[in-house]
């Protein structure tokens, strides 16, 4: 059933079986044993590099997978304690409807907070998540009672929070020491903190007077090695008939740096490009990358009209550049007709906080790849 509903196997984004996922064998090692000797694990690398899938195919190991319930909740685009406590109680709800055990159906009689959203379907008779982001009236309330109701399981959890480091930007900066305290007093519940701002989650991990100092194991992912990733590619390619050049490869896994979402993109759209039993050459990939860029410009030019002029123009200097260096010297404001160094560094603080650019020591780059060649070529 899996073979005849995936029709390209360069999955982008989600998380089928370990066939269609590539490598990281010690990661996930390294994960399950961390989760199986009792340890909660901070996970921090720059977004889509992998970190989600590994989280999910980490739960989709036999070792976890039989011995452990697993909730995975996004908080990137939450703003607030009350958006955080809605969003982990309806990710462990769906994650448990399925389930079908008498601990399951004890959810909305255990967390009396949110019973008000507990309703029936009228067609099926099965309970619903029908709660609003309102309902929450109590945050600490129901975040109290959704930690008890995991502790009360007949079997442990994991609960993985994906942008942890989002807690940091909410309006109650009390709420790191608040989450610490209750996860250090959970017995059979182990926490996942993913997160790709680096210097954030290494602060709230590894400094002294942080409240999550050393409550968790930290680890670190790199992009797959390149060999791996081609023998990956190419084997995907025989299984549906279909043949690759392993340069080909081997250049689209240079362009992005083997940033693993850029690369999967490239090559679910070369594999589409190739009709059964031809080989994908390199010839081909610049009629990929096209497609993609174009696929998604509209999204691109909608973000260049709502960012402050400063901002485009330091962002397209950046695009110019690929990953630029020095951007408030002389030498680099005067190439791109930049302003004062204080506004361009005010720009650069902006597009950081909106995730459009990322920073490694003193080099900035933007986060899309494709993104960037498309503003390197319009502007």
């Amino acid at each position: 059933m899996e073979e005849l509903l995936i029709q390209n196997p360069f999955l982008v984004g989600k998380y089928v079986s370990d066939r269609y996922f590539c490598d990281r064998k010690e990661e996930t090692s390294f994960f399950v044993k961390q989760i199986m000797n009792g340890r909660n694990v901070a996970l921090i690398s720059p977004r889509r590099l992998g970190k989600t899938g590994l989280i999910r195919h980490c739960f989709n190991q036999e070792e976890l997978k039989s011995l452990y319930y697993t909730f995975f909740v996004d908080i990137y685009a939450t703003t607030s304690f009350e958006e955080f406590v809605y969003l982990l109680g309806k990710s462990i709800y769906e994650g448990l409807k399925p389930k079908k055990t008498q601990w399951t159906e004890r959810f909305f009689q255990a967390i009396s907070s949110l019973r008000v959203g507990f309703k029936l379907d009228a067609m099926t008779g099965e309970p619903s998540f029908d709660i609003g982001l309102g309902n929450i009236q109590s945050p600490q309330t129901t975040l109290d009672e959704i930690f008890a109701y995991l502790e009360s399981a007949d079997r442990p959890c994991i609960v993985a929070i994906d942008e942890f480091q989002q807690i940091t930007e909410y309006e109650d900066k009390n709420l790191e020491a608040l989450l610490r305290t209750k996860i250090q007093q959970c017995r059979q519940t182990m926490f996942v903190f993913a997160g790709s701002k680096r210097h954030t989650m290494s602060r709230m991990f590894n400094s002294p007077n942080k409240p999550f100092y050393q409550s968790a194991i930290s680890m670190s992912l790199a992009p797959i090695p390149i060999n791996a990733y081609c023998d990956f590619a190419v084997r995907l390619f025989e299984e549906r008939g279909k043949h690759v050049e392993r340069e080909a490869v081997e250049q689209v896994y240079a362009m992005f740096d083997g940033c693993t979402w850029y690369v999967q993109l490239m090559m679910n759209e070369l594999f589409a490009l190739t009709p059964f039993d031809t080989l994908c050459t390199a010839r081909q990939i610049e009629a990929a990358r096209t497609n993609v860029i174009i696929a998604q410009e509209g999204s691109y030019k909608d973000i260049l009209v709502h960012l402050p002029p400063k901002q485009k123009l330091v962002l397209q200097a950046i695009a110019k550049e690929r990953k630029a260096r020095g951007i408030t010297s002389s030498t680099f404001m005067k190439k791109y007709a930049l302003p004062s160094a204080s506004s361009v560094q005010s720009a650069i603080k902006g597009l950081l906080k909106s995730d459009l650019i990322t920073q490694e020591d003193d080099t900035y780059r933007i986060y899309d790849y494709f993104f960037s060649e498309w503003l390197a070529t319009e502007y």
